[in-house]
Protein backbone atom coordinates (compact mmCIF):
# COMPACT_ATOMS: atom_id res chain seq x y z
CA UNK A 1 0.00 0.00 0.00
CA UNK A 2 3.13 2.55 0.78
CA UNK A 3 4.60 1.61 -2.55
CA UNK A 4 1.08 2.59 -4.46
CA UNK A 5 0.02 5.53 -2.55
CA UNK A 6 3.85 6.57 -3.48
CA UNK A 7 3.40 5.90 -7.15
CA UNK A 8 0.17 7.23 -7.18
CA UNK A 9 1.72 10.69 -5.44
CA UNK A 10 4.20 10.54 -8.24
CA UNK A 11 2.02 10.61 -11.15
CA UNK A 12 -0.08 13.24 -9.61
CA UNK A 13 2.84 15.65 -8.79
CA UNK A 14 4.19 15.66 -12.10
CA UNK A 15 0.70 16.37 -13.60
CA UNK A 16 0.07 19.25 -11.09
CA UNK A 17 3.36 20.70 -12.59
CA UNK A 18 2.57 20.18 -15.97
CA UNK A 19 1.82 23.91 -17.46
CA UNK A 20 0.16 24.95 -14.20
CA UNK A 21 -1.87 28.17 -14.11
CA UNK A 22 1.08 30.17 -12.69
CA UNK A 23 4.56 28.51 -11.95
CA UNK A 24 5.25 30.57 -8.36
CA UNK A 25 1.57 29.90 -7.57
CA UNK A 26 1.81 26.56 -7.98
CA UNK A 27 5.71 26.11 -6.33
CA UNK A 28 3.47 27.83 -2.69
CA UNK A 29 0.73 25.49 -3.35
CA UNK A 30 2.62 22.11 -3.59
CA UNK A 31 5.23 22.93 -1.19
CA UNK A 32 3.58 21.76 1.87
CA UNK A 33 2.70 18.02 -0.46
CA UNK A 34 6.36 17.68 -1.23
CA UNK A 35 7.52 18.49 1.87
CA UNK A 36 5.41 16.15 3.74
CA UNK A 37 6.30 13.16 1.49
CA UNK A 38 10.27 14.15 2.23
CA UNK A 39 9.01 13.58 5.32
CA UNK A 40 6.65 9.94 5.38
CA UNK A 41 9.99 8.82 2.99
CA UNK A 42 12.73 9.57 5.89
CA UNK A 43 10.90 8.55 8.96
CA UNK A 44 9.17 5.12 7.36
CA UNK A 45 11.50 2.98 8.75
CA UNK A 46 12.49 4.53 12.19
CA UNK A 47 8.52 5.91 12.90
CA UNK A 48 6.20 3.94 10.23
CA UNK A 49 2.42 5.60 10.61
CA UNK A 50 -0.54 3.30 10.52
CA UNK A 51 -2.41 2.94 7.17
CA UNK A 52 -5.39 5.41 8.00
CA UNK A 53 -2.48 7.98 8.90
CA UNK A 54 -0.57 7.59 5.23
CA UNK A 55 -3.82 7.33 3.56
CA UNK A 56 -4.76 10.45 4.98
CA UNK A 57 -1.29 12.22 4.18
CA UNK A 58 -1.81 10.90 0.10
CA UNK A 59 -5.42 12.77 0.16
CA UNK A 60 -4.10 15.66 1.57
CA UNK A 61 -1.17 16.14 -0.80
CA UNK A 62 -3.73 15.52 -3.86
CA UNK A 63 -5.68 17.85 -2.92
CA UNK A 64 -2.76 20.37 -2.41
CA UNK A 65 -1.46 19.46 -6.00
CA UNK A 66 -4.70 19.98 -8.28
CA UNK A 67 -5.12 22.87 -6.25
CA UNK A 68 -1.52 24.31 -6.95
CA UNK A 69 -2.38 23.03 -10.55
CA UNK A 70 -5.47 25.17 -11.56
CA UNK A 71 -5.07 27.61 -8.03
CA UNK A 72 -7.83 27.15 -5.69
CA UNK A 73 -10.24 29.25 -6.84
CA UNK A 74 -10.28 27.86 -10.31
CA UNK A 75 -10.84 24.20 -9.68
CA UNK A 76 -12.93 23.36 -12.32
CA UNK A 77 -14.90 20.37 -10.76
CA UNK A 78 -15.99 23.29 -8.25
CA UNK A 79 -16.58 25.68 -10.93
CA UNK A 80 -19.40 23.35 -11.83
CA UNK A 81 -20.43 22.84 -8.34
CA UNK A 82 -20.77 26.62 -7.73
CA UNK A 83 -22.72 26.66 -10.80
CA UNK A 84 -25.35 23.70 -9.66
CA UNK A 85 -25.10 24.63 -6.47
CA UNK A 86 -25.80 28.96 -7.04
CA UNK A 87 -22.79 29.58 -4.41
CA UNK A 88 -20.73 33.01 -4.91
CA UNK A 89 -17.54 31.78 -5.13
CA UNK A 90 -15.55 28.27 -6.10
CA UNK A 91 -15.05 26.45 -2.57
CA UNK A 92 -12.30 24.19 -3.33
CA UNK A 93 -9.98 25.99 -1.20
CA UNK A 94 -12.53 24.87 1.61
CA UNK A 95 -12.36 21.25 0.72
CA UNK A 96 -8.09 21.69 1.56
CA UNK A 97 -8.63 23.93 4.99
CA UNK A 98 -11.48 21.20 5.90
CA UNK A 99 -8.25 18.86 5.21
CA UNK A 100 -5.87 20.88 6.86
CA UNK A 101 -7.72 20.18 10.23
CA UNK A 102 -8.83 15.91 8.99
CA UNK A 103 -5.48 14.83 8.17
CA UNK A 104 -3.18 16.31 10.89
CA UNK A 105 -5.39 15.34 13.37
CA UNK A 106 -4.99 11.91 12.98
CA UNK A 107 -1.20 12.07 12.34
CA UNK A 108 -0.81 14.07 15.78
CA UNK A 109 -3.06 12.04 17.40
CA UNK A 110 -1.12 8.97 16.77
CA UNK A 111 2.24 10.50 17.62
CA UNK A 112 0.89 11.60 20.80
CA UNK A 113 -0.18 8.64 21.73
CA UNK A 114 2.86 6.88 20.51
CA UNK A 115 5.20 9.04 22.28
CA UNK A 116 2.50 8.92 25.72
CA UNK A 117 2.46 12.72 25.78
CA UNK A 118 -0.96 12.86 26.94
CA UNK A 119 -2.48 10.27 29.25
CA UNK A 120 -6.09 10.98 29.11
CA UNK A 121 -8.34 10.98 25.97
CA UNK A 122 -10.15 14.02 26.65
CA UNK A 123 -6.91 15.70 27.17
CA UNK A 124 -5.38 14.04 24.15
CA UNK A 125 -8.31 15.57 21.58
CA UNK A 126 -8.11 18.86 23.42
CA UNK A 127 -4.55 19.18 22.57
CA UNK A 128 -5.09 17.87 18.87
CA UNK A 129 -7.44 20.34 18.33
CA UNK A 130 -5.54 23.21 19.82
CA UNK A 131 -2.91 22.05 17.69
CA UNK A 132 -4.60 21.59 14.25
CA UNK A 133 -5.94 25.64 14.86
CA UNK A 134 -2.28 26.08 15.66
CA UNK A 135 -1.53 24.93 12.46
CA UNK A 136 -3.97 26.27 10.25
CA UNK A 137 -3.28 29.80 12.31
CA UNK A 138 0.36 29.38 11.00
CA UNK A 139 -0.83 28.78 7.32
CA UNK A 140 -2.76 31.90 7.42
CA UNK A 141 0.13 33.79 8.47
CA UNK A 142 2.65 31.90 5.64
CA UNK A 143 -0.72 32.74 3.32
CA UNK A 144 -0.60 36.27 4.42
CA UNK A 145 3.67 37.03 4.34
CA UNK A 146 3.63 35.21 1.10
CA UNK A 147 0.91 37.57 -0.73
CA UNK A 148 2.75 40.87 0.65
CA UNK A 149 5.63 39.57 -0.82
CA UNK A 150 4.12 38.23 -4.25
CA UNK A 151 1.70 40.80 -5.19
CA UNK A 152 0.68 39.91 -8.61
CA UNK A 153 0.11 36.28 -7.27
CA UNK A 154 -1.81 36.92 -4.02
CA UNK A 155 -5.05 36.79 -5.27
CA UNK A 156 -4.24 33.11 -6.83
CA UNK A 157 -2.55 32.08 -3.83
CA UNK A 158 -4.62 33.48 -1.10
CA UNK A 159 -8.04 32.73 -3.21
CA UNK A 160 -9.95 34.64 -1.02
CA UNK A 161 -12.18 35.94 -4.55
CA UNK A 162 -13.77 38.91 -2.22
CA UNK A 163 -14.84 37.11 0.84
CA UNK A 164 -13.55 39.49 3.67
CA UNK A 165 -13.75 36.77 6.26
CA UNK A 166 -11.99 33.99 4.34
CA UNK A 167 -9.13 33.65 7.16
CA UNK A 168 -11.50 33.01 9.68
CA UNK A 169 -13.66 30.49 8.17
CA UNK A 170 -10.45 28.61 6.38
CA UNK A 171 -9.84 28.49 10.17
CA UNK A 172 -13.23 27.02 11.16
CA UNK A 173 -13.04 24.79 8.64
CA UNK A 174 -9.93 23.24 9.84
CA UNK A 175 -11.66 23.05 13.46
CA UNK A 176 -14.69 21.13 11.88
CA UNK A 177 -11.99 18.88 10.13
CA UNK A 178 -10.31 17.98 13.22
CA UNK A 179 -13.44 17.23 15.32
CA UNK A 180 -14.92 15.06 13.00
CA UNK A 181 -11.77 13.04 12.44
CA UNK A 182 -11.71 12.59 16.09
CA UNK A 183 -15.36 11.65 15.91
CA UNK A 184 -15.35 9.01 13.03
CA UNK A 185 -11.40 7.65 12.91
CA UNK A 186 -10.92 7.28 16.88
CA UNK A 187 -11.79 4.04 17.10
CA UNK A 188 -10.61 2.53 13.57
CA UNK A 189 -7.64 4.37 14.62
CA UNK A 190 -6.77 2.50 17.72
CA UNK A 191 -7.69 -0.67 16.27
CA UNK A 192 -4.77 0.16 13.83
CA UNK A 193 -2.54 1.67 16.53
CA UNK A 194 -2.94 -1.76 17.74
CA UNK A 195 -2.17 -3.47 15.06
CA UNK A 196 1.02 -1.44 14.77
CA UNK A 197 2.26 -1.31 18.00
Amino acid sequence: MYKTGLALFSVIFIWSGIYPKDYPTWILETFPAFFGMIVVISTRKRFPLTPLAYCLILAHSIILLIGGHYTYAEVPLFDTIKEIFGFERNNYDKLGHFMQGFNPAIVSREILIRNDVVRTRNWLNFMIVCFCLALSAVYEMIEWWAALFSEDGAEAFLGTQGYPWDTQSDMAFALAGATLALMTLSRAHDRQLTNLL
